[in-house]
């Protein structure tokens, strides 16, 4: 009997926050068992929704304010304040997220971080004593420079001249001028919830890996892979302690670099899951669970690292609970995902992108009833077990005329 069913998606990038995949699938779910209890636990990476749902979670609020945009333009920006007063909640989307990026101006060469920096800024004011940055979505490559810039460190080129912002000015660095950075920031905690997969450096290298989603070029990927080495290497020499792996630490290539940046200033950069999951008490709820529901946008050969499907279904197993994942797109390696019992498509048929974005919601919820049919059905069908052969000593019993004829 499916009595409780624990429903913990991510969201769908540009398309569903992961409280409106979760109440997606929460109605596909109550089509079918109208009686049964849902547990909704929308679930954040880092990315967008991060600030909202730990600030719901602990009781906290969320603080309202003006910064500058991944593409300079003044947006309206928030960060949160958990319920014990004195931690701050900076999520890097909210003010340089991909989508806060038009998209015939994305170019990660152009786009910026400054805005982070101005809201950490916010949060010192606030006389914070930890400061969380949740890193995911982001529209960004400049390897944290416009956050260090908006806390006071001075770029400059090989001239003495500041550089613009955005990661394409990093080939040009030639110093950095830690002097001006905020005092205060030695006196808070300052922690990176980050998927430590993400580096900065080499093949597997930010710019190469997510450049291309954020609009690069080939071009713009060689250039913008130069542009970080040379940040890694400056910026260790002239702000970070020595024994800080800027180029292949784990973490540092998270949101275009951003951890790398803000490590270089001290930050810890810690697996994101592990920061933020306990503050939902999911292992508890997904113990309680008949059936786990996750979902993303895509189930891939990359969904084992580091995504939230894969985490909610590792955390299930720890409980041998059965995990249906559903998802936009379901891409090479969706079936192998460790953990996940079943995965279903959310698409019905063929469809251009532009209106399964539109249908999104719609279309998860369908496909979570059509999922969850086939499973009480499965329940429904009779346990047929494969017929066994008699015991060898069986036969030797058999004589004479009691032996069974092969005639008919």
């Amino acid at each position: 009997m499916l009595n409780r069913v624990v429903v913990a998606p991510s969201g769908f990038k540009e398309s569903l926050s992961a409280e409106a995949a979760a109440d997606a699938i929460a109605a596909g779910v109550r089509r079918v068992l109208p009686e049964a209890e849902v547990d909704l636990i929308p679930l954040v990476d880092g990315g967008e929704g991060t600030a909202l749902a730990l600030a719901t979670a602990t009781g906290g609020r969320l603080v309202t304010m003006p910064a500058t945009g991944p593409i300079g333009e003044t947006v309206v920006s928030h960060f949160a304040v958990l319920g014990s007063g004195d931690t701050a909640v900076v999520e890097m989307a909210a003010v340089a997220g991909l989508s806060l990026v038009p998209r015939d101006l994305r170019d990660p060469g152009a786009t910026t971080t400054f805005g982070v920096g101005e809201l950490i800024h916010a949060a010192l004011d606030m006389g914070m004593k930890r400061i969380l940055v949740g890193c995911g979505d982001s529209g960004t490559s400049d390897g944290g420079a416009g956050a260090l810039q908006a806390l006071g460190a001075r770029l400059l080129d090989g001239d003495g001249m500041e550089l613009p912002l955005g990661g394409r000015e990093l080939n040009r660095l030639h110093r950095i001028d830690p002097s001006g950075l905020d005092h205060r920031l030695a006196q808070v905690e300052l922690l990176v919830a980050c998927n430590p997969y993400n580096v900065l450096c080499g093949e597997r290298g930010v710019a190469r890996v997510f450049g291309p989603q954020k609009g690069a070029t080939p071009e713009d990927v060689e250039e913008l892979s130069a542009g970080l080495e040379n940040w890694a290497f400056v910026l260790t020499r002239d702000v970070a302690a020595s024994d800080t792996d800027l180029r292949y630490g784990p973490g540092t290539g998270a949101s275009g670099g951003l951890g790398a940046g803000l490590a270089a200033l001290g930050a810890r950069l810690l697996p994101r899951f592990e920061v933020l999951l306990d503050h939902l008490a999911l292992d508890a709820r997904l113990a309680r669970a008949d059936l786990v529901i996750t979902a993303e946008g895509a189930l891939d050969h990359q969904t084992p690292r580091g995504k939230v499907p894969a985490e909610v279904a590792r955390r299930a197993k720890l409980y041998d609970r059965p995990v249906l994942a559903l998802a936009g797109t379901l891409g090479e390696g969706a079936q192998d995902v460790p953990g996940v019992d079943a995965c279903h498509g959310i698409l019905p048929a063929p469809m251009i992108l532009a209106e399964a974005m539109t249908r999104a919601s719609e279309l998860l919820t369908d496909a979570t009833e059509r999922a969850l049919r086939m499973i009480v059905l499965g329940t429904r069908l009779p346990l047929m077990l494969p017929p066994q052969a008699s015991p060898p000593e069986a036969h030797a019993e058999v004589s004479g005329t009691q032996r069974p004829s092969s005639v008919r």
